[in-house]
């Protein structure tokens, strides 16, 4: 799968420039010089997110590398939009409902193209800064002993971009909450362990106040696994990778390796010793197969992955490939939540999705509790 999106990524890429490119030249009302100017400024920059792949950015300086890794992926969300509104474009003026000046050396048709662009990408950088908290109640007829108060999280992809005073108005966020745990289900780095390490991010985790959790995503496995495990154990995350843990002998822990292993466990060969005593949480990065999570009697799966897409109309791709990409899900008596996580992957926009951590209160059936 990794390997078809390798090599049908590119083609799509190429195949959308040449065509944004050729309309942005017609559009353009400008000489010959400066058309090819803009023109060529423009495939560099959807050209510069295949830059960073093979790790160079690594062997540049972080503040450097932290501006390619911006431009680079942040074009490609950019030409995106730029693909869309020139097809619905071409669309209107086939059916005479656009005029074709408006396309051909047009400073109207620029500045209006341009002014667009504006609202749609800083709408989607204030909609990414903006954390929403998704408050969630979880029942159980199991014995607990108390309430506990949990924040989940998913997909923080710290590294060039989410750096580490983004990082840390994150973790006040979460210790606003006085949760009781944190736990997370993987991509808490993006594609490079070293910026992590460079920025001492670990520190910043260390500041929680509570017990952190977290199982492996796949961007641990592509920034080097090992690497990940080492920067866990320095912030102080309890890393489970097809482990469990029990808090307080209520609530068990279970924390998958990501499928980017085939290798991994099975959940059914992780939850064959469980015993029906404990509240289980399980944590799986990837939100595929649901229906094994009921089958092994699971209460709550907490996932991420998804982004929901991240921007609209991908929101509809994943949607589609998904049998939940994001809320709350219930299969028999289990119960779900796919998040579309606190980070992000390249370009800082949501475009019809949310950048969210949740909190979620685990009580006892019968206990009126409000979060």
């Amino acid at each position: 799968m990794r390997a078809m999106f390798f090599i049908v990524f590119p083609i799509l890429v190429l195949c959308a420039m040449s065509y944004v490119l050729w309309h942005a030249w017609l559009i353009l009302p400008f000489g010959k010089v400066v058309k090819w100017l803009a023109v060529i400024v423009m495939a560099a920059c959807f050209l510069s997110m295949f830059f960073f792949l093979g790790g160079k950015l690594d062997r540049m300086p972080l503040d450097a590398a932290s501006v390619c890794y911006d431009v680079g992926t942040s074009s490609i969300i950019i030409l995106l939009y730029l693909f869309l509104i020139f097809l619905f474009s071409d669309l209107l003026r086939l059916v005479h409902l656009l005029p074709s000046r408006l396309l051909h050396d047009s400073w109207t048709g620029t500045l209006s193209l341009v002014a667009l662009l504006l609202v749609i990408f800083i709408g989607g950088n204030i909609q990414y800064r903006h954390k929403v908290r998704v408050p969630l109640t979880l029942t159980t007829d199991k014995h607990l002993g108390k309430d506990y108060k949990i924040v989940f999280v998913s997909d923080l992809h710290l590294g060039y971009h989410n750096r580490r005073s983004e990082l840390a108005r994150w973790i006040d966020l979460v210790n606003a909450e006085n949760p009781d745990m944190v736990l997370i289900a993987g991509d808490i780095i993006d594609i490079s362990v070293r910026p992590l390490l460079e920025e001492h991010m670990a520190e910043e985790f260390h500041r929680v106040k509570a017990p952190i959790y977290a199982c492996l995503g796949n961007h641990e496995y592509y920034s080097s696994q090992p690497r990940a495990k080492e920067f866990y154990q320095d912030a102080g995350i309890h890393l489970l990778i097809d482990e469990k843990a029990v808090v307080d002998s209520a609530i068990t822990i279970i924390g998958r390796d990501d499928r980017t292993n085939p290798g991994r466990h099975t959940l059914a060969e992780l939850a064959v010793t469980q015993t029906d005593s404990t509240y289980t949480i399980l944590l799986d990065h990837q939100p595929y197969e649901l229906e094994k999570t009921e089958a092994s009697h699971i209460d709550f799966q907490f996932s991420g992955h998804t982004h929901r897409g991240q921007v609209w109309p991908i929101s509809w791709i994943t949607d589609a490939v998904y049998e939940c990409s994001f809320g709350p899900w219930q299969r028999g008596s289990t119960h779900y939540y796919i998040s579309s996580g606190l980070g992000i992957w390249g370009g800082k926009f949501r475009i019809g999705t949310q950048s969210e951590y949740i909190v979620a209160t685990l009580r006892e059936a019968g206990q009126a509790i409000h979060v």
